[in-house]
């Protein structure tokens, strides 16, 4: 590795001062860090800080394109006056044209995925083929506003069958469908359960929620937030195997915080972010016991965005479909985080709509005056059509709804998926990451124990256990005495331009680090890894300084 003379590093006041900061805003600074190391010639900047991923899904995208000269073939074929503008592509007949055009440009990228897309909806949704063309072609080209506001009609039921392939492990649920509201992205998807959550006196400012940690910073700041002010308990995965490694799994007693009545709602993200590990199948089962028996009207909302890394996966919609509001983003999977593409799942058949019908006359009565606008009878509006009228403050809510671009690109990612039969699309994605995370424990020397349940897009490493694993427990008393938990993550960026999170920010062990497995090239992985191992050196060598050694 290149040296340079050393810059000062940053001072355990500063340090700490950072601590009370998001890991996301600390991350800004190790990027000036970073960067000014670069400057000075040292080694490039690798910023494993972020999870956007730098592969993306090549055929639905070749689809969407293909899909858009076929809608704009149909617009001029409607009002051709003009070459600069055309009409509204006409319903009779477009699938016998669809395939035609198919067939006329069958060897480009894209065709193939289109043919089979027409085939899958006719044939296993069984779709009227005219009604399902022209779907897709008026969406695509986005000549008008989503109606039905929620999803369009087919493209939801398109995607309820990936969400169970993928996050029901392929089962439908015994009772009811899911309901689907397309989002731009988890983000927004979240913002609006929060928001629709207290205005419809589902969740009340300071009721007791449950949170399962490590999770994705955001879901620990929002509760402190002046609007909700909720009082929250933590889930912490705090099992260790006998080799004192974290398998980020749950003990049942922290589990079973959920069985107090008092706690109103559950928060999760499965797999988990950083340590991107699927809830075991035992706490799965054990939630829903739980929630069957004890605390039957639990609300339990899971952001399920890694859940495709995980062969298999189970959500917790699944295990406890009725008390469940799903989130997915198709974000990190097919790496489209610039499509803001989100969905919320909610049961048919669910404890929300039950709530919003006990509640008292008081509630109703003003709840009834807030969507009366858009209804005649506001107390049977289902909580799922609510999120969407909230989506837009009510009064706009004529005009809600994710984009239809955005809605026929959802489309062709979940039929992309359904249609891929041998999983190619995801081993190919397993591969990457797993080949990554082998550099990656190269570089640092350590083996680490194979877990099915790891979607492996983040690495989360408890560097206080990896030194006592290394050098002894009396040298890692002496790092905790010596050096706030930031330490590390500070001097990698200064010394070898390496930008990381701190585990301690998603409430995590203090002194982890998170790696993010999906946005650099192989080779930056065992720089990282190397990287770790030499920091590790530079702290054992000042401890032995300080011991005489």
């Amino acid at each position: 590795m290149t040296t340079t003379e050393p810059r000062p590093h940053t001072s355990r006041d500063e340090e700490h001062r950072l601590l009370q900061l998001s890991p996301f805003e600390i991350k800004n600074k190790l990027i000036d860090l970073a960067d000014e190391n670069t400057q000075a010639g040292a080694e490039q900047m690798l910023n494993a800080g972020r999870g956007n991923p730098n592969w993306i899904a090549t055929v639905p995208r070749a689809a969407f394109a293909l899909l858009l000269r076929f809608g704009l073939e149909e617009s001029n074929r409607a009002w051709s006056e003009w070459d600069v503008l055309g009409g509204m592509p006409a319903k009779q007949g477009i699938a016998e044209r669809f395939t035609a055009f198919l067939t006329k440009n069958r060897q480009e990228m894209g065709a193939d995925l289109l043919t089979s897309s027409v085939a899958f909806g006719t044939g296993e949704m069984g779709f009227d083929a005219d009604t399902w063309v022209h779907e897709l072609t008026d969406a695509v080209i986005g000549d008008n506003y989503p109606v039905p506001d929620r999803m369009l009609t087919h493209i939801e039921q398109v995607v309820h069958k990936y969400l169970i392939k993928e996050m029901c492990a392929g089962v439908e649920p015994s009772e009811g469908k899911y309901d689907l509201f397309a989002t731009e992205g988890g983000t927004a998807a979240m913002c609006y359960i929060f928001d629709s959550a207290i205005i419809n006196r589902l969740l009340m400012p300071g009721d007791t929620i449950a949170i399962m940690t490590p999770i994705f910073t955001p879901y620990l700041e929002i509760p402190n937030l002046e609007r909700y002010q909720f009082n929250v308990v933590e889930l912490k995965a705090s099992k260790v195997n006998q080799d004192g490694f974290h398998t980020w799994q749950y003990p049942d007693a922290e589990i079973d915080k959920l069985a107090d009545p008092k706690v109103k709602a559950l928060f999760c993200v499965n797999p988990s972010n950083p340590p991107s590990v699927m809830l075991a199948p035992e706490t799965l089962d054990r939630i829903a016991t739980i929630v069957k028996e004890k605390n039957k009207k639990l609300t339990v909302i899971t952001d399920d965005v890694y859940g495709t890394f995980v062969n298999g996966f189970r959500s917790l919609m699944s295990a406890v479909p009725r008390n469940t509001i799903g989130v997915y983003s198709f974000s990190k999977y097919f790496g489209c985080t610039g499509w803001r593409l989100g969905v919320i799942a909610v049961n048919e058949d669910n404890v929300f709509d039950e709530a919003l019908a006990a509640q008292n006359a008081e509630t109703k009565e003003l709840l009834n005056k807030r969507y009366s606008t858009i209804t005649l009878e506001p107390e049977k509006l289902k909580f799922i059509d609510r999120l969407v009228a909230d989506s837009r403050q009510v009064a706009l809510n004529h005009t809600a709804g994710l984009s239809l671009p955005q809605q026929a690109q959802m489309a062709l990612f979940s039929l992309a998926a359904l249609l891929d039969d041998g999983d190619q699309y995801k081993h190919i994605c397993q591969s990457i990451i797993a080949r990554r995370l082998n550099a990656l424990t190269k570089g640092m020397g350590i083996k680490l124990p194979k877990d099915p349940l790891s979607a492996h897009y983040y690495a989360e490493l408890d560097l206080l256990s990896w030194a006592e694993r290394n050098w002894g427990k009396p040298f890692a008393d002496w790092m905790r005495a010596s050096f706030e938990p930031v330490d590390p993550i500070f001097r990698l960026a200064e010394k070898g331009s390496i930008v990381l999170l701190n585990g301690g920010g998603f409430d995590g062990p203090d002194w982890s680090v998170r790696i993010s497995l999906a946005n650099l090239p192989m080779d930056a992985y065992e720089k990282i890894g190397t990287w770790l191992w030499e920091i590790g050196q530079e702290y054992k060598a000042e401890f032995d300084k300080a011991n005489g050694g």
